[in-house]
């Protein structure tokens, strides 16, 4: 049974065209991976088809009575509730229900005896579908799916307003997985997701009966979860039954067999006009060349999509550092209150440590300790001499409405245009991303923004708090490539062992120094 049809799909940004006459069926209990390069328009397909945004042309048709649940990227949450409150809000319909009940039990008091008889039969009926809902057991399924995703740890009491990017994409998937709708659609679910809490939504997807859409670039996640993928690229969506590594092989068989045919038939079509070109002159031939220029008129002729860009990373060094890059002594970092036991920690030049462990027990706010943007509780932190620093943020905050060459610009003034556009470009970005505003980029196209800026800059010491979240296959391993390339030291927290272990000289797992229960 189709739960989602979407027919003749056309969409685009500008004159930036996104998807032209793109038709899907989705179909009850498919486990489906949505992938494609940065900035293909996976968000907005998700978009169009929930009724975000409304397509160019195309219809997009529900199967009737389905409930979707939809894991954006970009949701918000509600200042003054609770973490508790916030998921609960995922029972909404059934509290709903109560309520109605208790209506009708207020009102039976004055009823006829026909319409006390009608009003017991509503009254069971409601109390049934909240049994079967396990209504009763909802405190009980809150603490099971915040416990899976480490929300117990933060303090389910704590305001969903103070919480990190990461914590609140645990609420939001957390909230999504409470309410078991028909169909799941997430987003890049695994972005801010540590290892220990991806390990459990696969094993909760695995075992989820319902069909699901999931947009990942975690190669190995996707694999382990999903039995179809959907391949967006050049304004198409092609169907592939099997994990990623089935994809992949199916599609470069098929590019390989395009490619064989595109050669054969500009040779049939050199040809072709060769033959018109020397024969439609003479009386004799005329007749013939006419035939092979009808034949060459009706031609489908086989187009090659143009090759996306790939991105290049090389990072600038700056001059070495002292052997010394930076101590720790007795340091306590938090804010209100302690997030660590006192750290005696060093880096040395050269070192190219990845910092690993569970959301929210302070890894970013040692990252920001050590820089010095937050003041740490008790100890002390040292940094060597000639330090040359460039730093990663997890997630930017607030809109930008600048395009991408002014927010190039704006750091690099003495660079001309066209080496601002050089510098965008090899990063995987096309003249049209070039020059839009960045507010309209995807998340993948963002980072290789903000990426660019980081690799013209001159550095010796990479301070990079998850980099990979959001960005495409190809990118990650030019990403990973470059780290290993360079010469100078690196602090990284990443949730992906595929990246980090490959890039890290050295792990540090800080569960080992948190003061927080696990």
């Amino acid at each position: 049974m189709s739960i989602l049809t979407v027919k003749n799909l056309s969409h685009g940004f500008g004159d930036r065209a996104i998807f032209n006459d793109v038709s899907f069926r989705l179909l009850k209990g498919e486990h489906i991976g949505l992938i494609g390069a940065n900035g293909e328009g996976k968000s907005t397909f998700m978009n169009i088809v929930t009724g975000k945004l409304q397509p160019d042309q195309g219809k997009v048709e529900w199967a009737k009575r389905v409930r979707v649940g939809y894991l954006d990227q970009h949701a918000v949450l509600q200042k003054g509730m609770s973490i508790r409150d916030a998921l609960k809000t995922a029972f909404g319909y059934l509290f709903g229900m109560e309520a109605e009940m208790n209506g009708l039990y207020e009102k039976m008091g004055e009823a006829t005896p026909e319409q006390l008889e009608k009003m017991l039969e509503e009254v069971g009926t409601i109390q049934d579908t909240l049994t079967n809902h396990d209504f009763y057991m909802i405190d009980a399924k809150v603490e099971e799916i915040a416990r899976g995703l480490g929300l117990e740890d933060i303090g389910l009491e704590r305001d969903v307003h103070d919480l990190s990017g990461g914590q609140r994409t645990k609420v939001l998937l957390a909230k999504l997985l409470l309410e078991k709708p028909d169909i799941l659609l997430l987003d890049e679910p695994t972005n801010y997701l540590d290892e220990q809490h991806i390990e459990w939504l696969k094993r909760y997807l695995n075992e989820y009966e319902n069909a699901f859409i999931v947009i990942s670039h975690d190669i190995p996640f996707l694999n382990s979860v999903i039995n179809l993928i959907y391949h967006m690229e050049n304004q198409e969506l092609n169907r592939y039954v099997g994990d990623y590594n089935v994809f992949q092989q199916q599609h470069e068989a098929k590019m390989l067999q395009l490619e064989s045919a595109y050669k054969k038939q500009q040779q049939e079509i050199a040809d072709l006009k060769d033959f018109v070109a020397r024969n439609k002159a003479r009386v004799s031939t005329r007749n013939m060349a006419m035939s092979r220029q009808k034949k060459l008129d009706k031609m489908d002729v086989i187009e090659l999509a143009k090759e996306k860009p790939k991105p290049e990373f090389h990072f600038k060094d700056a001059r070495a550092s002292g052997k010394l890059v930076v101590e720790t002594k007795q340091l306590v970092i938090g804010y209100d209150e302690p997030l660590s036991r006192p750290l005696d920690l060093r880096v040395e030049r050269g070192q190219k440590i990845a910092l690993v462990g569970s959301n929210g027990i302070g890894k970013t706010t040692l990252l920001r300790s050590i820089l010095g943007e937050i003041a740490p509780i008790g100890g002390t932190v040292e940094k060597g001499e000639y330090l040359y620093i460039g730093y990663f943020e997890q997630e930017m905050k607030g809109s930008n409405s600048h395009t991408c060459i002014d927010e190039v610009w704006s750091e690099f003034p003495s660079m001309s245009q066209f080496e601002v556009r050089a510098a965008l470009a090899k990063c995987g970005l096309t003249t049209k991303h070039i020059e839009s505003r960045i507010d309209v980029l995807s998340g993948g196209e963002k980072a290789k923004v903000r990426l660019c800026k980081l690799i013209n800059k001159e550095t010796n010491l990479l301070v990079l708090d998850e980099p990979t979240n959001h960005l495409d296959a190809d990118a990650k391993d030019e990403l990973k490539r470059a780290l290993r390339a360079y010469k100078g030291t690196i602090l990284l927290i990443s949730h992906e062992p595929e990246f980090y272990r490959d890039v890290a000289t050295e792990v540090w797992n800080c569960e080992s120094w948190t003061t927080k229960l696990l």
